[in-house]
């Protein structure tokens, strides 16, 4: 790999960062995933995901501040909240399958390690 200048290696690692931001930590690129494939209410996605409801509610308040998903509320009885991704979560498709392959060459990788191959 060629060595690049000292403004291109800020320039990427500021963008890494704002992307961590929006997307980083444990749960929010699992949330997006969940309301993908259409689980759109607080329980289903706290059961698919196996999250607690205090970090839920966290993730998905930040990932609606970032534009990712809406809050909608249909008044009852009972009153049901749903979750919604928006057209902007459509930009982070190519990362979540590059994420995904890689993580899959990954697991391989270290079972193979793990059992001698």
């Amino acid at each position: 790999m060629e060595k690049v200048s000292k403004e291109t290696c800020k320039k990427r690692l500021k963008g890494i960062d704002d992307a961590l931001y929006a997307i980083g930590g444990k749960w929010k690129l699992k949330i997006i995933i969940a309301l993908i494939e259409g689980y759109t209410r607080f329980n289903e996605m706290q059961r698919t995901i196996g999250i607690s409801a205090k970090m839920l509610s966290l993730e998905l308040k930040e990932l609606e501040l970032n534009g990712f998903l809406t809050r909608e509320v249909h008044p009852g009885p009972p009153v049901v909240v749903e979750y919604k991704v928006t057209e902007y979560s459509d930009s982070l498709q190519e990362v979540l399958q590059v994420l995904s392959n890689w993580g899959e060459k990954h697991r391989e990788k270290i079972r193979q390690e793990r059992s001698g191959k």
